[in-house]
């Protein structure tokens, strides 16, 4: 090698050292956020704030990605047990997100929230609920007030008389006038198992109250899943089965490829019980369909000692955290704060989906009743599969499906559940 070749290859060594550092600088400007928002709405509130994030923080850039529910799930999950997860994250509170806390992976929000009780104080109370573990705040509740409801076609309901049920004997009327007229009276995308999982946790509030699933997940006052409370909860779910309450091939539809929407927009089924961001899907998927939905609480049962307006739901749907890999964590709490200020709630409300704030107004007769719903209720149960651990979390879905398939019966089903838990929960 001659000198000039020598000098060539030197400068490139200098080079390619002094790179090393700036480079590792730049990816610590890089703030990674992940959700599992797919719409083109919710995705642009999240672009749009990241954007105003960028532009009060010039040097820094947020990649955010966007993942469907069951894969976030498993990507996330991936991530956390690689210590290699994003920033920013989204959860649903609960069993997961405790877990992550439980192994020191994500960030105590409680002093910046502390440092900033006007920005804090906007939110409901109670959203902080399945966020908050061992008295400290580890999310924010991000994107809406997501309770479920059944959804209806009301021009359906209207051309074959039917009103929305509000008792187990109307609801099983309903099935039948649908039934009869070939419709399918429930859509049910039941692939993810989260779907009909909606109906037993339901089912166990009509019939036992709020207590009932309490006791039993927390080990308190004798409760147990093996409760009878559970057992007729099964069979009030087996019932609707057995009467062909939902379409064919339930348990192979795929929710997040909208499987179970396209049966309504068809008319080929009539109902859907579902979280209230559906309204805002269908409302971006189909404007036309969106007209004539509706929406009622699910049914009461004969006996139960459930509150008929009790909800189950979350007062946030998504959280957003900061994980402890972050090597920004200070500029991701501001990211966490510009994904939700006052400007992200306007974006969210015009997206048909309401954040858990106090002085949050519409005008929107939909957003407005979910409000008032909340406002009454006398419990929101968070969603079984994320309040308990991940583990129980599965089995519940799996379990929930199988009552779905007719492949367990509802003793199985208790008794398997209460064995687990009695593992799980020492």
């Amino acid at each position: 090698m001659n000198f000039v070749s020598k000098l060539s290859a030197l400068a490139c060594g200098v080079a390619m050292v002094a790179a090393v550092p700036f480079a590792a600088h730049a990816a610590d400007k890089t703030i990674t956020e992940w959700d599992l928002q797919t719409t083109a709405g919710a995705v642009k509130v999240i672009r749009d704030a990241a954007d105003r994030f960028e532009k009060a923080n010039p040097g820094y850039k947020v990649e955010d990605t966007h993942i469907l529910n069951d894969a976030y799930k498993t990507k996330i999950k991936i991530a956390f047990g690689a210590n290699e997860p994003p920033c920013v994250f989204s959860s649903w509170g609960g069993g997961p997100l405790r877990e992550y806390v439980k192994a020191d992976q994500v960030v105590d929000l409680t002093p910046y929230l502390d440092k900033d009780p006007a920005f804090k104080d906007r939110f409901l109370p109670a959203s902080f609920g399945a966020s908050t573990i061992d008295g400290k705040i580890y999310a924010l509740p991000a994107e809406n007030t997501a309770i479920a409801v059944v959804f209806y076609n009301k021009d359906l309901f209207a051309k074959y008389k039917v009103t929305p049920p509000k008792t187990w004997d109307e609801l099983l009327n309903v099935i039948e006038v649908f039934k009869k007229n070939g419709i399918a009276p429930f859509a049910l995308a039941n692939k993810n198992k989260w779907t009909g999982s909606m109906f037993y946790g339901y089912l166990v509030d009509r019939i036992g109250g709020p207590e009932a699933f309490a006791n039993a997940a927390q080990r308190k006052n004798g409760g147990s899943f093996a409760d009878p409370v559970f057992v007729e909860a099964g069979k009030r779910l087996q019932e609707l089965v057995k009467a062909g309450a939902f379409q064919k091939g339930y348990n192979g539809l795929d929710y997040d490829v909208g499987g179970s929407r396209r049966l309504l927009y068809t008319e080929k089924a009539a109902m859907e019980l579902m979280g209230t961001w559906e309204a805002s899907t269908i409302g971006n998927e189909n404007p036309d369909f969106a007209k004539k939905l509706g929406f009622f609480q699910f049914p009461s049962v004969p006996g139960g000692k459930g509150d008929p307006n009790a909800l189950l739901g979350t007062l946030g749907d998504n959280y957003i955290s900061v994980s402890k890999a972050c090597l920004e964590p200070d500029k991701a709490v501001e990211l966490l704060k510009t994904l939700t200020d006052d400007t992200a709630a306007a974006g969210r409300l015009a997206d048909n989906r309401i954040m858990p704030l106090k002085a949050i107004k519409t005008d929107n007769p939909f957003l407005t009743e979910v409000y008032s719903l909340v406002a009454k209720a006398p419990s929101v149960q968070l969603w079984w599969d994320q309040e308990l651990t991940p583990k129980l979390g599965e089995l519940h879905k799996d379990t929930s499906q199988a009552l779905f398939g007719l492949s367990k019966t509802p003793e199985q089903v208790a008794t398997e559940f209460e064995a687990a838990a009695k593992a799980e929960l020492k």
